[in-house]
């Protein structure tokens, strides 16, 4: 008898621990699938290209939860991006309902634009000054580049070394025009435009307004800077 109560608890404990173990390998399995499936129509939305990685999901082993006779509903409850840190929360509202949250990571890999050699302040950067390197960007704070043509032509904030990464607050965009350069006046309305001859009052690069004094009525205006010698302000 006592030989028998013992098979009959291993069989229980046998099926209990089977139950539990499908349960996870569910739980697991259709979190990973939602997840993957979330990052590649992010991916898609924004056209980023890059591949990804995400690590193996895991489940704390002392969890006990109900078998779900419902399926199961799964949902990103991290805010933001499904890159990086991600938190997946998975619920199950059948007869014996319960909630869990599961830790992720989404690494996603792309080629920046790195330093081929160390650099001063204040250095302009040239296309051979920099290079691509694939690199996990999921953890970068800075907003870093794609493409060796968005930092051509800028100016360094601050030295670097070779190899660093390349972000844009260390960029700040080089000076078409300098105080006291003379320039060109576009007032311009839709297609109507006129032109006259200013005066720059401080430096500027493209897209900034700086001051720009009128040489003809002596009138001191904010225009915005379009390129080398030339600014823009509406009529």
């Amino acid at each position: 008898m006592q030989r028998l109560l013992v098979l009959l608890s291993l069989t229980f404990l046998s099926a209990t621990y089977t139950s539990a173990a499908s349960l996870s390998e569910q739980i697991i399995g259709s979190a990973e699938r939602f997840l993957e499936q979330l990052v590649q129509d992010y991916l898609d939305n924004s056209q980023i290209t890059g591949r990804t990685s995400i690590p193996p999901l895991r489940l704390d082993p002392r969890l006990r939860l109900p078998t779900c006779d419902k399926p199961l509903a799964i949902s990103q409850e991290s805010q933001g991006e499904p890159i990086g840190r991600v938190t997946l929360g998975v619920r199950c509202s059948g007869s014996s309902p319960w909630r869990i949250f599961i830790p992720a990571e989404v690494r996603l890999y792309r080629d920046v634009v790195v330093m081929r050699r160390p650099m001063a302040r204040k250095s302009k950067l040239a296309a051979d000054d920099l290079s691509l390197r694939e690199e996990d960007v999921s953890q970068l704070r800075q907003t870093y580049l794609t493409d060796i043509s968005q930092a051509t032509g800028q100016t360094l904030k601050r030295g670097v070394a070779s190899g660093d990464i390349l972000t844009s607050n260390l960029l700040q965009p080089s000076s078409l025009i300098k105080r006291g350069d003379r320039v060109v006046i576009v007032a311009r309305s839709g297609d109507f435009f006129v032109k006259m001859q200013g005066e720059a009052l401080s430096d500027g690069a493209k897209g900034q307004q700086i001051r720009i004094r009128n040489i003809t009525s002596d009138r001191v205006i904010r225009a915005r800077v379009v390129g080398p010698s030339e600014v823009e302000v509406a009529l």
